[in-house]
């Protein structure tokens, strides 16, 4: 039996890898990197919990010692705050989730996929992949330069910011999302009140066109990151970084949490992270995880995107070898563009400051805040919930009410 073979040992391609080795399926994974290695993406979501548990991951991670993660919490410049508590959404899910540094969760998404029958290789860098009626040839070398060819059954890119497929096969195409950056390091978090360790926190600054976000982990440190537009990002990252961390050392919203704390890790920069690609799939490949399309950090979409992305795809990758018909477009690409487009609007809505409106609404109704909390939770195809079916439009009407009813109370208080 032909091996399948993965492009990238990231959380879709670990995944989708797991859940095809647990079927039956020799899969080699080809990973450019050495492992462990450290990328952002560090607060998870509860909609990936079902893709991790499918794939035959979850035992093993269950047994590891990463950060609960209850929710997120958001604050305006007026200190007030709203917090969504995974265990109120509207979808029926995981009511809670992790933070987790991704140089261990990574290794050890690979260690469990390992002991499910998924062979690696890692250093091994794919240089060409040919598709020749029902050969699929992947050349890649390895890390001592040595070049070597595979006759695949089918191949599944998940190498993330590599995009090995869409830069070989010229699929790239430029994200619709206004170009930002973020500038980011990990810090001992010694001052971290009880409540700080159960939420992501986000805080808008600079008139909501950049934010702050503050993730804790489970071994008394956080990631601290900023995001802005690509000249702030630039900004924050000049001069070794001095200010960045002056801003995050001053910003008055985090009351000198790390006013003083040292860095765990040292600062990094990553500019123009959105990108989008022309299509997902092609006779004997398919996208998945940010080969397919990457946002914006702000609803931490990113590793539930991989893990859903890269579940789907093993599947229809194994009704496709069965012999059975496989609709890429309507079943795969289409579905995936529905969720990456009901967080799009959600990342507009947060940077027009639709999204701000509601939140910060003292008479949020409780039904309107479980279903956009389902929403944060990831479960953006459940098309039971109006703030999924109607995302184009819901956010603005809503908001567009909001502003009114609080112009009419504002009158009757003047009268």
């Amino acid at each position: 039996m032909k091996k399948i073979v993965v492009i990238g040992a990231g959380p879709a391609g670990t995944v989708a890898a797991s859940y095809l080795a647990k079927k039956g399926y020799p899969v080699l994974v080809l990973e450019k990197e050495g492992f462990p290695r450290f990328v952002i993406g560090e607060s998870l979501l509860p909609k990936c919990m079902e893709s991790l548990e499918e794939a035959g991951l979850m035992p093993s991670l269950l047994n590891k010692d990463y950060q609960k993660k209850l929710g997120a919490s958001y604050y305006n410049r007026e200190n007030q705050s709203c917090t969504f508590l995974f265990s109120q959404q509207f979808s029926k899910s995981w009511d809670w989730t992790w933070n987790v540094q991704r140089v261990k969760f990574d290794q050890d998404l690979v260690d469990a996929a390992q002991a499910n029958g998924v062979r690696f290789e890692f250093g091994s860098t794919v240089t060409a992949v040919k598709i020749d009626g029902d050969s699929r040839i992947v050349t890649y070398q390895s890390d001592t330069g040595a070049i070597a060819t595979i006759d695949a059954a089918f191949v599944i890119d998940a190498s993330g910011y590599g995009r090995v497929l869409p830069r070989l096969f010229e699929l790239d195409k430029p994200s619709i999302q206004k170009p930002r950056g973020a500038v980011f390091a990990h810090f001992v978090d010694q001052k971290r009140s009880g409540r700080e360790g159960d939420d992501i926190f986000i805080y808008p600054f600079d008139d909501k066109n950049s934010w702050i976000w503050a993730i804790p982990f489970s071994d008394g440190t956080a990631s601290v990151g900023l995001v802005s537009d690509t000249e702030q990002t630039q900004v924050f990252a000049a001069d070794d970084f001095k200010e960045y961390l002056k801003f995050v050392q001053n910003f008055p919203l985090l009351h000198g949490r790390f006013a003083e704390a040292a860095y765990q890790r040292s600062p990094a920069m990553i500019l123009g992270y959105s990108v989008g690609v022309k299509q997902m799939y092609g006779e004997g490949y398919v996208l998945c995880g940010n080969s397919t399309e990457f946002l914006d950090p702000v609803f931490s979409s990113g590793v539930t995107l991989a893990t859903v992305s890269g579940l789907l795809a093993a599947k229809f990758v194994e009704k496709e070898l069965n012999g059975e018909t496989v609709d890429w477009q309507k079943d795969y690409e289409d579905e995936m563009k529905y969720g990456i487009e009901v967080f799009r609007s959600y990342v507009d809505g947060w940077y027009n400051g639709e999204l701000q409106t509601i939140f910060f609404n003292p008479k949020i109704n409780p039904l309107i805040k479980r279903q956009i909390c389902s929403v944060l939770a990831g479960h953006v195809w459940d098309l039971e919930n109006p703030f999924v079916k109607k995302h184009k439009t819901i956010l603005a009407t809503l908001a567009k009410v909001i502003q009114i009813e609080n112009r009419t109370d504002e009158s009757v208080e003047l009268q």
